[in-house]
């Protein structure tokens, strides 16, 4: 399995490149910005994009999304309960004071348990809101990219609309936490870790 991160945008998001070693298809996780970098590093590892798949909506995780989607023509796939933050995108932006980025066009939804084919691997579409009513993780070969759900030490903000503290913390204890303590834990920001890790030393779960 080929992972490429490569950290985008104002807030310094990690997009994720995965792809499958024996047919070069590629998966993009969260575009968040720096279409044009996103682009390189595909072209430079001779990767073929299949599809845009992403963790959650908010501003800073889809900011390239757009772009990206009209230079490879692939589709752009996302969980329904999050599509209301697509249609506000620009309040999302003014809150930040940050300027406006091009909103993309959902092509296809996923939900709880949908598996999604890459070459010869499958991702499997963990759902888990808290941090955004329509977050989802993406498990594949012993990894798990979890977005703003998870993070080494620490776990999504929840004062965002459609954000409950409650709802994250049941989503990562029931959803994530049976994957496995050996999983690899790839989060939107900052540094990778584990679920056994975090099962013993993140403050707000053990």
């Amino acid at each position: 399995m080929i992972i490429k991160n490569v950290v985008v945008g104002p807030l310094e998001v990690n997009c994720y490149i995965i792809g499958c070693e024996e047919s070069r298809e590629a998966a993009i996780i969260d575009p968040g910005g720096d279409a044009d970098e996103i682009i390189r590093v595909i072209q430079n590892e001779g990767l073929k994009p299949e599809f845009i798949i992403n963790t959650h909506a908010h501003f800073d995780h889809v900011g390239a999304v757009r772009a990206i989607q009209e230079h490879f023509k692939i589709d752009f796939l996302l969980h329904k309960d999050d599509l209301f933050l697509i249609e506000h995108l620009d309040e999302q932006v003014m809150q930040f004071g940050l300027d406006r980025v091009a909103k993309p066009e959902v092509n296809k939804f996923v939900k709880n348990g949908d598996n999604v084919s890459l070459g010869k691997m499958t991702i499997k579409t963990i759902h888990t809101p808290g941090h955004t009513p329509g977050g989802v993780c993406y498990y594949v070969d012993n990894n798990v990219f979890v977005g703003d759900t998870l993070f080494a030490g620490s776990i999504g903000r929840t004062d965002f609309p459609g954000s409950s503290y409650e709802q994250l913390i049941h989503s990562i204890k029931e959803n994530l936490f049976p994957l496995g303590d050996s999983v690899v834990v790839y989060s939107g920001h900052g540094p990778s870790t584990s679920i056994g890790n975090e099962k013993t030393h993140n403050p707000f779960l053990t």
